[in-house]
């Protein structure tokens, strides 16, 4: 028996734990922003990076990672995912099509909404960008997280249209800022 986490965030790059298969899924009816604060990883409680959550959106979409999980070693893994997750994130059980072969998988996954007192809301790219650029926690800069989420979307050959929106102006300020 196991367990599926599905990832969207920084779990698609980082996972930090052991699993057994990771596999490419897709999330019908939910998608991506950069709406969740982010007091204690890639900002502070002063200065809150942002970090994606999910909306529901019967037509969108989103792409990630869905990681099996062994059974045994869930034990361990989901309470650390709960503290990764704590600002804010609540589990849900969704089902993901996986990538390739289309089969569907049942996961948990983290979604932080609107009544989550760490709730950023809507914004402009460029207030996005602006806040990036400027955040910094204990889990590193908020440009690395904006960064290589992007990356590994389009390592995945699934770029994320609001991602690359938003990594393209953090760009464009980090060169900006280095002349």
């Amino acid at each position: 028996m196991s367990v599926w986490v599905f990832g969207y965030g920084s779990l698609v790059w980082r996972p930090a734990f052991p699993f057994l298969e990771r596999v490419p899924a897709r999330l019908r009816g939910w998608q991506r922003r950069f709406w969740q604060h982010s007091p204690d990883h890639r900002g502070t409680p002063a200065l809150p990076g942002r970090v994606v959550t999910l909306l529901a959106r019967p037509e969108a979409d989103v792409i990630g990672v869905a990681f099996r999980i062994a059974t045994d070693v869930a034990e361990a893994v989901l309470p650390a995912l709960d503290h990764r997750e704590k600002a804010g994130y609540e589990r849900h059980m969704v089902v993901l099509n996986a990538l390739g072969d289309g089969r569907t998988i049942d996961a948990m996954v983290y979604v932080a909404g609107p009544q989550n007192g760490d709730y950023a809301g809507p914004a402009t790219i460029a207030e996005i960008a602006d806040r990036v650029v400027t955040a910094h926690g204990p889990s590193g800069a908020n440009t690395e997280y904006v960064l290589r989420l992007d990356e590994a979307l389009e390592a995945l050959g699934q770029p994320d249209d609001h991602v690359r929106a938003i990594a393209g102006a953090v760009r464009d300020r980090v060169a900006t800022s280095r002349q």
